[in-house]
């Protein structure tokens, strides 16, 4: 059953399962985030986090902000948690041997969801291999990576998600470097690869995009990645309350551009159509340049040895907005 929401007001007025006043930073896009996937549902959800900033900040012994079924699990296996959850429910539901309460929300077509969030270290580089494990198997869970760029909780290092030109304190810009030299691992076509019947990409500021698609990929059987722009006020370095202006910037670039894969399988797992839908399309596409001077991580970009960097920035934004545009054109 797909819960109805018709306005902002009664989306931020849903009753919550998850409690903001914990101890992340002010201004943190997790929080938003995490409240903006659990409310788009009612149905019982469990949760596996892995190590990381929402696991450290909200659940503090003896307290804790999750009021759902929830696991914290090692950096690298918050997918292998949850898909063993899920394989443990349904072989109970089998046997006949859930709780009476988890039976009558299933005959009230509340069927649990399951659940893993991950940093973008826990997901892009610590944890893929048991991601990828568990795609590969095709279990029935959600994965949302909430994606800083930056392993944020262990110091600012960088991670295989930090793009271009970042500083971090293991890549930091000074006279001999302009940052970061990698370019971001294309995180979302990887997992649509592995034949995932939905993958999508989402920001917190389009929150009615964000909901449809976590909506979608509840109702979808098997395996769901979610990738989540999650800005960060301690390493991207802008003030907590422009989190949801820097990330209409990314938006409104093409930095972050908002569209989901539809991989459809036949009962052997064999891919027979894959769709990419653009699902947000800026009016006035903006400059590569205002989503960079909004975060201080970027700064030194703006001094004249380094602008050749911003340049190939908005080199790479278009190339991949026109490739994804080709590929919503050709249906593939």
């Amino acid at each position: 059953m797909t819960k109805k929401i018709r306005n902002l007001k009664e989306f931020s007025t849903s009753n919550d399962r998850y409690e903001g006043a914990n101890l992340m930073c002010p201004g943190c896009s997790h929080n938003i985030i995490v409240r903006e996937v659990l409310n788009a549902t009612d149905n019982p959800v469990l949760i596996a986090t892995a190590t990381g900033c929402l696991e450290v900040c909200t659940a503090v012994y003896p307290y804790t902000s999750w009021d759902v079924s929830w696991i914290h699990i090692g950096f690298e296996n918050a997918s292998t948690a949850i898909a063993s959850a899920q394989v443990m429910y349904e072989v109970l539901k089998r046997k006949g041997r859930l709780p009476e309460s988890t039976m009558r929300a299933i005959e009230e077509g509340r069927e649990p969801k399951f659940v893993a969030f991950g940093g973008d270290g826990a997901t892009y580089d610590i944890g893929f291999q048991w991601l990828s494990g568990c795609f590969e198997r095709g279990h029935d869970f959600m994965y949302v990576c909430l994606d800083n760029e930056v392993y944020a909780n262990t110091g600012g290092q960088r991670s295989s998600s930090t793009p271009i030109g970042a500083s971090t304190t293991t890549s930091p810009a000074g006279n001999v470097s302009y940052g970061e030299k990698m370019m971001k691992k294309s995180m979302v076509e990887i997992m649509a690869d592995h034949g995932a019947p939905y993958v999508a990409q989402v920001a917190p500021n389009k929150w009615k995009d964000l909901v449809k698609k976590i909506q979608k990929g509840f109702e979808t059987k098997g395996p769901v990645y979610i990738n989540a722009m999650s800005a960060c006020t301690t390493e991207w370095k802008h003030a907590p309350e422009n989190t949801i202006d820097v990330s209409e910037l990314g938006v409104e670039s093409c930095v972050w551009p908002l569209y989901e894969i539809i991989n459809e399988r036949d009962e052997h797992g064999i891919i027979y159509s894959t769709k990419l839908n653009i699902t947000y399309r800026p009016k006035n596409k903006i400059p590569v340049e205002e989503y960079l001077a909004a975060q201080p991580r970027f700064k030194h970009l703006f001094k004249p040895e380094n602008r050749h960097i911003i340049d190939l920035w908005q080199k790479m934004v278009d190339i991949r907005w026109e490739n994804l545009q080709k590929r919503e054109e050709a249906g593939v």
